[in-house]
């Protein structure tokens, strides 16, 4: 299962043309794609028309979604971070350190548009795609 980043979200949804986008086209019916509660509300917070908005939430809605965090895996994040830091991995953003770990703890491999997850990926053993 491939699980998406809001970042590529994002980019798909105001029509950008990046490799991300272009892979999540060609995936899209072809492989399981999923995404997680807290990329739902990064996603359709960004939106300032109404009928942009329920139509993105119409189609977020219709994947595969999960609980991104929890006490648990709150701590391993920390620890993950704790570890990248001590590689001299700084990670800048919080929730990409935690969906980053849900990736890990759940075997799932990462579409993204953000060099945090590159870093994270470097210096564990988070699964990113990569541009073919």
């Amino acid at each position: 299962m491939i699980f998406l980043d809001s970042t590529v979200l994002v980019d798909y949804f105001n029509g950008n043309s990046t490799w991300q986008v272009d892979y999540l086209d060609n995936t899209l019916g072809n492989e399981v794609v999923g995404i997680g509660d807290n990329v739902i509300a990064e996603v359709l917070q960004g939106f300032r028309s109404d009928g942009d908005y329920r139509t993105a939430k119409s189609l977020l809605l219709e994947l595969p979604c999960y609980d991104i965090c929890n006490k648990e895996l709150a701590v391993k994040s920390a620890e993950n971070f704790r570890t990248l830091r001590k590689k001299g991995i700084t990670v800048r953003k919080t929730i990409n350190m935690l969906v980053a770990t849900f990736c890990i703890e759940n075997g799932l491999t990462l579409l993204h548009n953000d060099k945090d997850f590159d870093s994270i990926a470097e210096g564990s053993s988070l699964k990113v795609v990569t541009k073919a």
